[in-house]
């Protein structure tokens, strides 16, 4: 699970790392307010406004903006609120933003890197961390492997003083900034233990110029010291296998930010993930999706999406499945390939009837089953056939593959 960077600054704040005030907009009328507001607490005439979306590149594509003064502040906002945002990481469609961070914005020294996430090489949780921080970490690691510091993480002591000090040092960070630095890796490790998260980011961590004021936590006015390390943008996952124990996680959840698809399949105990195909792909099984995807690619299809029924699911999941399936205009056929295991055939043969006879099928539908039940199963699809002109059957996964390849013209 995922979470916005204004929730995320909260939970930075909530573990007492200091973050510069700030505060969420969800429409253009209520920027200049904003800016006046955030940059009076800041005590600075320089506020950023950044867009709130599960996706990376937000600057490159426009939608972080530097602003000095409230008609800057409503422009900005009228710009991201009316226009989708493209970028690398959300495809030529881009995204709606709903929501806008504004913050006070701070005079930067310098910019680090820091991170904690679970190695699985080591099978252990790990801090990364880098004095060349402000860009993806993906960028450092291509070109300057060695500027990416590595403290591997107790699973019982966590993260002791001595490790944090010592990373901060080999940051470049002397006296109170080192101090500093070290406290904000002890308290952000601390987070992750407590939330179960898979994933804690402080991209950039910065160390600010000696006249520029920083805030903290307490809401109470303050006068900091100058020169301070301050959290500005940060990114949390969340471990979805714990959510259960983390009803103050869940509440952050947006739905707004993901597919709805995906959503209802999710609702129904489906694991759904839209590719850019038109070859639909109903399975039991992630091992079986992964090597029914690939056979479809070999026959020189495209797969449209990852859809997995489980070992269990119910005839009312299998029709929803082929209803998520067929609600994506870019489907011109369906493969659905079954193993059963756990899974009974005739449940997935009888979901085929029930789905056609609720939504309909106008696309080439190509079944291959086999194992519990199959010839019930099978016989559940002859009997159908009639009504179901599309149908075919196929004997094992290449000739289904072949075939449903060959029906959308592949």
């Amino acid at each position: 699970m995922k979470i916005h960077e204004h929730q995320a600054r909260d939970l930075l704040s909530s573990a007492a790392i200091p973050v510069p005030p700030g505060m969420v907009i969800e429409s253009i009328e209520d920027a200049a307010a904003a800016y006046k507001a955030v940059a009076e607490q800041g005590g600075t005439d320089l506020v950023v406004i950044k867009a709130q979306v599960h996706a990376g590149g937000r600057g490159k594509a426009g939608f972080v903006k530097l602003v000095r003064s409230a008609e800057e502040a409503t422009e900005a906002a009228r710009f991201m609120l009316t226009n989708r945002m493209v970028s690398p990481q959300t495809g030529p469609e881009g995204l709606k933003v709903n929501k806008l961070l504004v913050a006070a914005g701070v005079d930067i020294q310098h910019e680090y890197y820091l991170a904690i996430t679970t190695d699985r090489a080591s099978r252990r949780n790990v801090l990364i961390a880098s004095a060349e921080g402000g860009v993806e970490i993906e960028q450092v690691a291509a070109k300057n492997p060695g500027a990416i510091i590595k403290q591997p993480i107790h699973p019982l002591l966590g993260l002791q003083p001595y490790e944090a000090r010592d990373a901060a040092f080999r940051l470049g960070l002397k006296g109170k900034h080192a101090n500093q630095t070290a406290s904000i890796m002890l308290k952000l490790e601390k987070l992750f233990r407590e939330k179960d998260c898979s994933l804690a980011e402080i991209n950039p961590l910065v160390l600010t110029s000696p006249s520029t004021p920083s805030s903290t936590p307490d809401p109470r006015p303050q006068t900091p010291d100058p020169g301070h390390v301050v959290a500005i943008d940060a990114k949390f996952n969340f471990d979805d296998n714990a959510l259960f124990r983390h009803k103050d996680i869940q509440n952050l959840f947006d739905p707004a930010e993901e597919d709805p698809a995906e959503l209802k399949a999710h609702k129904f105990g489906l694991s759904y993930i839209a590719l850019d195909g038109n070859i639909g792909c109903l399975v039991n099984g992630a091992g079986l999706a992964m090597s029914t995807m690939d056979i479809i690619k070999l026959h020189g299809g495209e797969p449209a999406n990852f859809l997995d029924v489980g070992g269990s699911a119910s005839e009312e999941a299998v029709t929803e499945a082929f209803k998520i399936i067929l609600s994506d205009d870019a489907v011109k056929g369906i493969m659905v390939n079954i193993f059963g295991g756990i899974m009974d055939c005739a449940v997935i043969a009888q979901g085929i009837v029930n789905a056609a006879a609720q939504v309909g099928f106008e696309v080439p539908l190509v079944v291959r089953l086999e194992g519990t039940n199959v010839d019930a199963g099978r016989a559940i699809l002859k009997e159908a056939a009639a009504s179901l002109p599309t149908l075919q059957a196929a004997t094992d996964l290449s000739d289904a593959a072949e075939k449903v390849t060959a029906a959308v013209g592949a």
